[in-house]
């Protein structure tokens, strides 16, 4: 099985320290991804990136899509795997 036959991460199975990591090894601060998704503000990325608060499937699709555009497959199933 290749990478491209990897299912893509479950946005519900991910959790808050992977957030965090995917955020920065996209090379994301909480204020570019704020400026990137509308109506996220850097207040969502914290709660989400501390586990205090969960964001909508929606909008952790949407993170994770943006996320995903800057980092190659490989990077993102180990990074969700393993933290």
């Amino acid at each position: 099985m290749d990478a491209s036959d990897v299912p893509d991460p479950d946005p519900d199975a991910i959790s808050p320290r992977a957030w965090r990591l995917l955020r920065v090894a996209a090379g994301y601060d909480q204020r570019a991804v704020e400026r990137e998704v509308d109506e996220l503000m850097q207040a969502h990325i914290s709660m989400l990136e501390s586990g205090n608060r969960s964001l909508s499937r929606a909008r952790r699709e949407t993170l994770l899509e943006l996320y995903s555009v800057e980092l190659a497959d490989e990077q993102v199933r180990a990074i969700v795997d393993h933290f």
